[in-house]
């Protein structure tokens, strides 16, 4: 929580929304949550699975870590990360569903604008 922030302030809960969201919008750490919603990864696996060096993925996780959306566990010398809440998962699906729905509007949008363009083509 930012310092000196109430819980019920309405511009303060604005600030953290924002800060959260912030913390997501970077395709590498969405791509990180999608791995690790099935489960504990360690900088080792998530780097083989996303095909990245160990410093990009560790820069990625401390972002993911200061808004508390993964933890670390130390496992003798390996760290492995989990997503702290399991509702995460929902978020990005929610975020999917939405995404698609827009893709489909636009698919729309674009047949009706080429069925327009023919018609004034045959004129």
């Amino acid at each position: 929580m930012i310092r000196n922030q109430r819980p019920d302030d309405p511009e303060g809960l604005g600030q953290f929304k924002a800060e959260f969201f912030k913390a997501l919008a970077h395709p590498v750490r969405i791509h990180m949550l999608e791995l690790l919603r099935s489960g504990e990864r360690s900088v080792q696996d998530l780097q083989g699975e996303l095909g990245l060096d160990q410093s990009t993925v560790s820069q990625q996780l401390a972002v993911l870590r200061a808004k508390n959306i993964v933890r670390a566990r130390k496992e003798g010398t390996t760290v492995r990360y989990a997503v702290v809440d399991p509702l995460i998962g929902d978020l990005l699906d929610v975020a999917r569903g939405i995404f698609n729905r827009q893709l489909i509007g636009t698919q729309v949008l674009l047949r009706e604008l080429t069925r327009e363009s023919r018609r004034q083509a045959r004129r």
